[in-house]
This record gives C-alpha cells, structure tokens and sequence, in this order.
C-alpha cells in the first residue's frame, strides 16, 4: 500500500510491561492537527515494546488531510486485524473517514472510562484521539486502558457487532 508523506518504523515486538496484550500492532496515523500528539504517542508506545507502523504524516504539514491518513491505518487494522490509532484536531473527522472501511469500528475517545467501555461492548479497533483537546499524559492514560481492555464477548455485545457487521455487508 502506498501511504502519503509516511514512513515505516517498527519496534520489535515484545511482552512489554505487562499491561498492554501481548503481541499488540498498532498502525498510527495523523495530519497537521494532531501531528505533535502523534509524536508523543510513538515514543510512548515505542518505550513499552508495542510494534508500531507510522502510516503518516511524517512531517508537520498544514495542508495534508486527514482522510489519507484515516484511510491508511483502516485498511491496515482492517486487513490485518491489529488496532489503529489516528489523530486530527477533533478526531471526528478521523472517526469518520476510518469507518467507511469494512470491519473498522473506529471511536472517539475522551477519557479513561470511554476507552474501556469502546473495548469491553463495542470491540472498537481504531482509536481516534483529539489533537486540539488532549494533554499528552491523559493521551497515554487512555491508550493504555484502550489497549488492555479486551472485548467482553457477552451475548448481548456479540450481537450488537454482528449486527453492524450485517449493515457492512449491505451498505459497503
């Protein structure tokens, strides 16, 4: 796939702090609104062993859009089953472009507790966080929990996905 103004970077997988699923890919992306906290966000998940794809930007650009980088990182998570992490200014826009992709379900998270909740019932795969809004450390806080909290697979969130599911393969 071939990604606008982006870069590869790898961090060999590791057990990390213990946290974090093992094994866990993340695909990265964000455009010029949200680029600094992008930055942030790789060195953090770079320092806890997390194997990371930047899918870009790869430098500030105030012309770029979001929906490159939104539809970069859906196809990823999307073909490869592996989480996605996207910032714009308000990560709506993110969160839009990013759910045109079958079997993303892309969330804009602003604290802890909805970090938990998107994993726990919705089994959300991309997180979209807000350059505009989010300080650094409350960024980490909530990929943190995002991450760690696996889908509960109750009955009840089960079928809720399957019926998105259903909608996909009507609508996309």
């Amino acid at each position: 796939m071939n990604f606008p103004n982006s870069r590869w970077s790898l961090v060999q997988e590791n057990s990390g702090d213990g946290k974090m699923a093992k094994k866990t890919k993340v695909y990265i992306g964000a455009d010029h609104a949200g680029f600094a906290l992008k930055e942030h966000i790789k060195k953090f998940l770079q320092q806890r062993k997390i194997s990371l794809w930047d899918c870009g930007n790869t430098g500030f650009d105030p012309d770029d859009d979001y929906p490159d980088y939104a539809y970069a990182v859906a196809k990823e998570v999307a073909a490869h089953n592996v989480f996605g992490i996207l910032v714009c200014g308000s990560a709506e826009g993110m969160s839009i472009a990013a759910n045109k992709v079958k079997g993303v379900r892309a969330v804009v998270v602003h604290d802890v507790r909805e970090a938990r909740l998107t994993r726990k019932h919705n089994n959300a795969n991309v997180l979209c966080l807000s350059g505009w809004r989010l300080p650094v450390a409350n960024a980490q806080r909530i990929i943190s929990i995002w991450l760690a909290t696996p889908f509960s697979a109750e009955e009840r969130h089960r079928r809720r996905i399957n019926k998105i599911r259903k909608i996909e393969r009507q609508e996309l």
